[in-house]
């Protein structure tokens, strides 16, 4: 065990956790209606716990258990069997890594709440969230960082994927499933709402830019220059991202929005998610000024071409953040084509499909969408029966 990269993995895990609570909560709830705030932070603190238990009582094991076949990890290491206070993992104990990659699967189907706030059923969520885990989020995690079929010397060739904190395993999986269920669900009764609370989003924003330098600075897994060049392009790529988001902002309508100046620091920071721990800060200056205008195009595209929901722009921003960093890696040199297009393209249609069936499957057990009046009244006093202000009092 080496003490110092101990130490700051124990801060990554940490952070890493701040991003879902209170990061995401803040910047999604500002994003829906007053009537529906609570709601949303209901979904990021409740898939919190459940995602949690559900790590430790298989997820971990399908991802980064033992198994052979390079699809799946097994349940040997289910409820953390045969792991212990010396047990490492590298130059960390076992049970510290075990929680770092709790907090990823944490904010993954976190990251999924945005696409369908305001109009979902709670069980669905809950029901939902932890089966798309357990099945489609932990085997691409044992793909890609768990020795699998997509690493080093599998299908794809000697050079594998390279996806150094998740533009495929956690914001491709996410963007995608995200997209589907937006499409399945239908879009809400009223999409020209605006933002209830945007000092909400920004502070969420920020808070998710702190805890990103544990996401991706973490995946380093050690406190040495990698970690310190993984979190210092990941503040470059933000920080571009913002402010061409914003140009693009002022050039096409005229005005810059505060809410759209920190979605362009969730773009940048998504997109420069996969390749943190290759590229350098003048390749992470260009991912990000890209990434800027790309996601906010995608947006567009989603909202009007596609006419789908997706509320708070999950797909757009996320899903096509990591897809764009991931083939970023390759345009500059720093991985394979075959590696890095062949893994989102057998990663991407594994979602879609487990996606798919899973909501197909989940609906036969809990109503995947309230009824108009709980939509009209908001899900906050219809389902959780609380009101997020009390004028009153």
């Amino acid at each position: 065990m080496n003490g110092a990269d101990t130490a700051w993995i124990i801060v990554a895990t940490a952070l890493v956790l701040f991003m879902t609570l209170p990061g995401l909560a803040l910047f999604y709830g500002g994003l829906v209606r007053a009537r529906n705030v609570l709601s949303v932070f209901m979904h990021c603190f409740s898939i919190a716990c459940l995602m949690s238990v559900l790590w430790l009582a298989a997820g971990y094991s399908i991802a980064f258990g033992d198994g052979t076949s390079g699809l799946w990890g097994g349940l040997g290491k289910a409820f953390l069997t045969g792991v212990d206070v010396d047990s490492l993992s590298g130059t960390l104990p076992e049970v510290l890594f075990f929680a770092f990659q709790m907090t990823f699967a944490i904010i993954t189907p976190a990251l999924i709440v945005g696409a369908y706030v305001e109009r979902v059923g709670f069980g669905f969520v809950l029901v939902f969230s932890g089966l798309w885990m357990l099945l489609c989020y932990a085997p691409v995690v044992h793909w890609i960082w768990g020795g699998g079929m997509l690493t080093d010397g599998g299908i794809l060739g000697e050079t594998g994927v390279r996806d150094f904190a998740g533009g495929i395993v956690v914001h491709e999986t996410a963007g995608l499933a995200a997209l589907i269920i937006a499409a399945i669900l239908g879009p809400r009764k009223n999409r020209t709402t605006p933002p209830h609370n945007p000092g909400y989003v920004m502070i969420g924003a920020a808070m998710l830019w702190v805890g990103w330098f544990g996401f991706n600075g973490g995946s380093q897994l050690a406190a040495d220059g990698g970690a310190a060049m993984a979190m210092t392009v990941t503040h470059i790529s933000a920080a571009t991202a913002s402010l061409s988001w914003a140009l693009w902002e002022r050039i096409k309508y005229g005005k810059a929005s505060m809410v759209g100046l920190v979605t362009g620091t969730i773009a940048g920071l998504a997109s420069i998610t996969p390749a943190s721990g290759y590229v350098d800060p003048v390749q992470a200056l260009i991912i990000g000024a890209i990434a800027g205008v790309l996601c906010q195009e995608a947006v567009n595209v989603v909202r009007n071409k596609l006419n789908i929901d997706d509320t708070l722009d999950v797909f757009a921003v996320h899903g096509v953040g990591g897809i764009f960093g991931t083939i970023m890696i390759a345009a500059f040199g720093l991985g394979a084509w075959t590696a890095q297009l062949g893994g989102l393209i057998i990663v991407g249609a594994f979602t879609a499909v487990v996606t798919f069936v899973l909501i197909k499957v989940v609906a036969l057990i809990t109503p995947l969408r309230v009824d108009a009046e709980t939509e009209t009244n908001g899900l906050d006093l219809s389902i959780h029966g609380e009101r997020a202000y009390d004028m009153s009092s």
